[in-house]
């Protein structure tokens, strides 16, 4: 049976209202919503306009005012700087890919640690302390790894492009150009 995505409508008065549970909600709410990977979609009430990515993003942009940001200005700085730059798509796929990889690492990470808890559930505070002192500078390892690939990796697609490109556009009369230069002659 498919599961149904949760439905909560936004008021003009801003106000969040689910409708599974038939009761108004709050950010918090919704970013529990989020933390408990609930699927749902948050609508305008009036249009049915998709508003999701405007609600995560307000998640984030307060998570970000309090406390420890996750986002550098350097890197905000560089994320607005791909808006509307042809390689745009390529960004936003990039950076979910580096996620998703970035979330499998984690759980495999708990699932390794998982021998380090007594039968209370609790954290043997010795063997945790000594399981981290091992798996930070290797997870550190592995991140820095698979950035260098996939900087190479992109690189390469680059020249590839950049390849391409040039033998497509070859054979047009451009000024300074290889065609234009032996219309001088």
């Amino acid at each position: 049976m498919p599961t149904l995505v949760r439905l909560i409508k936004k008021y003009p008065n801003r106000r969040l209202y689910d409708t599974q549970t038939s009761a108004y909600i709050t950010l918090a709410d919704v970013k529990q919503l989020v933390l408990d990977h609930e699927e749902f979609k948050v609508v305008d009430a009036k249009s049915g306009e998709d508003l999701t990515r405007a609600i995560l993003l307000q998640i984030i942009l307060e998570e970000e005012a309090g406390g420890s940001p996750l986002f550098s200005s350097e890197m905000l700085a560089q994320i607005i700087r791909f808006y509307g730059h042809a390689m745009q798509g390529m960004m936003g796929s990039y950076l979910e890919k580096t996620m998703q990889a970035f979330v499998e690492i984690q759980a495999k990470m708990q699932d390794q640690s998982k021998a380090f808890y007594d039968s209370k559930g609790l954290p043997s505070p010795e063997l945790w302390a000594q399981f981290m002192a091992v798996q930070t500078p290797m997870m550190q390892t592995m991140m820095g790894n698979y950035i260098e690939q996939s900087k190479n990796l992109f690189v390469q697609m680059q020249d590839q492009m950049q390849q391409q490109a040039r033998s497509v556009f070859q054979s047009f009369p451009f000024p300074g150009g290889p065609q234009g230069d032996n219309e001088k002659k």
